[in-house]
């Protein structure tokens, strides 16, 4: 299809979206604020998922690249308490690349390295959208420049100036601000807090009066961290303090976390630089009616808790398939619709237990509600207990490995089959659909819809229903390879193998109808 697109926000998503778009044909224009790619502080580390940031790289043609960059060593991660108290540690295996650790600027770096210049149009802050029908939007910039586009894709973050155009939907604050704080060349000037990391990875520190350290190590000996504080959106002006000013900033966090040990104080004062960033969520489920040509990705569509990690991980995996919506579907309309379907349904099962948990870490929720909010939520997220608030990393690991194979298998087998059974009367033929949201299968067999239909072990496995040559309810189970897909269909009084040959891939997602 032929279209102008317009990607606000040279984000690791935006970036990545037009770089998936660029590959195939599309041509976008990305425009940020930033004067360029390194114009700022990006941030600290970043732990990218196998199921989720690694496959959208990948579709980028760049999971190679990333991973020679990345840093699988800090993967490992300590736990202790306000007193210095070891409380559990993780160590990955040798060959464990599950969710190795990158830095934010290195990230968005690497995608931009991509992207063809003239398709970014850094210093561009985008202060309107407007309407102007038939799915147009006209965008204005605070440099004085206009652009018209059939589809506008908010990549602009929490404090989204797109997502006005399809929902009037706030963010609302969790309760909890970190104040992000640096230790450049560590093991040198600041050897103290290094030997308190205990090696490489993370070093979470959680007191009971509301207030964490978290520190990780980056790249080139640089220590990064948050100071996390359970507190009120305004806390700084209640305080009477600001990040710039030293002497009064380091009183005041010195009282806050005066129950705490000394060998962590100088985490407190130590820092070559703070910059406060407050912890705002949007609703989950976040929805909206579909709004032609216009949508979301990233934390403009599902902005959640830090506690998981799943914020940029779900940003790149969103970009990678908006990208292949709208290079295979016949419309733009259709590759918008699939892609907000299956992306709304992802993020709310991630932004919900990510919230829970950043929520009951910091002691917001806590017994009978929490209780109830983790069996609400049931997401990868909503593992830890009131008595064990630090996750099972080990299982984490291992849910992101089967997750990828979940995933690509279910994208995998994604289309349009003919199959052959092999039936006492001889070979019949039956017509397959199979559509993936996320790592969940839809279809029909012969035009029945199915049910029970899951990507399990390695295997596809639904429940479908025939009338020839006998009304009958089958439990199937598949593998594909390439274009072939062999299986075996049960029933309680025959088994029937069969094999069956693409006839043509379904071009995305299920979607809800219009």
């Amino acid at each position: 299809m032929t279209m102008t697109i317009a990607i606000v926000g040279a984000g690791p998503g935006g970036l990545l979206c037009a770089l998936v778009l660029q590959q195939h044909g599309i041509a976008a224009t990305v425009y940020d604020t930033d004067a360029s790619a390194d114009a700022r502080d990006a941030g600290g580390s970043l732990d990218l998922h196998a199921d989720t940031g690694q496959i959208a790289l990948a579709d980028a043609g760049l999971l190679d690249e990333f991973m020679t960059v990345a840093r699988a060593e800090d993967q490992s991660k300590r736990m202790i308490d306000m007193h210095g108290a070891e409380r559990g540690s993780f160590q990955h295996d040798e060959d464990d690349t599950a969710a190795p650790e990158i830095d934010r600027g290195q990230l968005r770096a690497l995608i931009a390295g991509h992207v063809r210049p003239e398709n970014v149009r850094w210093g561009h802050r985008l202060t309107g959208a407007t309407a102007l029908g038939d799915g147009r939007h006209r965008l204005a910039f605070a440099n004085g420049t206009t652009t018209d586009a059939d589809l506008v894709i908010g990549a602009d973050g929490v404090w989204s100036r797109v997502r006005p155009l399809v929902s009037d939907v706030v963010p609302e604050y969790s309760g909890v601000t970190f104040l992000d704080v640096r230790y450049d060349d560590a093991d040198r000037r600041h050897p103290a807090l290094a030997a308190v990391m205990g090696g490489k990875g993370h070093m979470f520190a959680r007191g009971d009066d509301g207030n964490a350290i978290i520190a990780q190590r980056n790249s080139n000996g640089v220590i990064r961290g948050y100071l996390a504080m359970r507190t009120e959106a305004d806390w700084a002006q209640r305080a009477g303090v600001h990040v710039d000013d030293r002497p009064g900033l380091h009183a005041y966090l010195r009282e806050r976390y005066a129950a705490w040990s000394p060998g962590l104080q100088p985490f407190l004062t130590d820092s070559d630089d703070y910059v406060e960033r407050g912890i705002w969520f949007l609703p989950t489920p976040m929805t909206w009616p579909h709004r032609p040509g216009v949508t979301l990705l990233g934390d403009a569509a599902h902005a959640m808790g830090p506690f998981g990690g799943y914020g940029v991980n779900l940003a790149l995996l969103d970009a990678a398939e908006l990208a292949r919506a709208l290079a295979k579907e016949q419309t733009l309309d259709d590759a918008v619709r699939r892609y907000e379907h299956a992306m709304q349904i992802r993020a709310a099962g991630y932004a919900a237990s990510s919230n829970l948990a950043t929520r009951r870490f910091f002691g917001i929720v806590a017994g009978a509600e929490a209780s109830a909010a983790a069996e609400a939520s049931a997401g990868p997220a909503a593992s830890a207990t009131d008595e064990q608030p630090e996750p099972d990393h080990a299982e984490s690991h291992r849910a992101y490995r089967a997750g990828a194979d979940r995933y690509r298998l279910a994208r995998e087998a994604t289309g349009d089959w003919r199959l052959r059974f092999d039936t006492p009367g001889g070979t019949r033929t039956a017509e397959l659909i199979l559509q993936a949201v996320d790592q969940e299968l839809t279809g029909s067999l012969d035009g029945r819809p199915f049910d029970r239909a899951r990507v399990d072990g390695g295997r596809l496995r639904f429940r479908a229903r025939i009338s020839s040559p006998f009304p009958a309810t089958l439990d199937c189970e598949a593998t594909v390879d390439g274009d072939t897909i062999t299986g075996v269909a049960r029933h309680t009084m025959m088994t029937l193998a069969f094999s069956g040959d693409r006839i043509s891939e379904v071009t995305g997602p299920a979607a809800p109808p219009a």
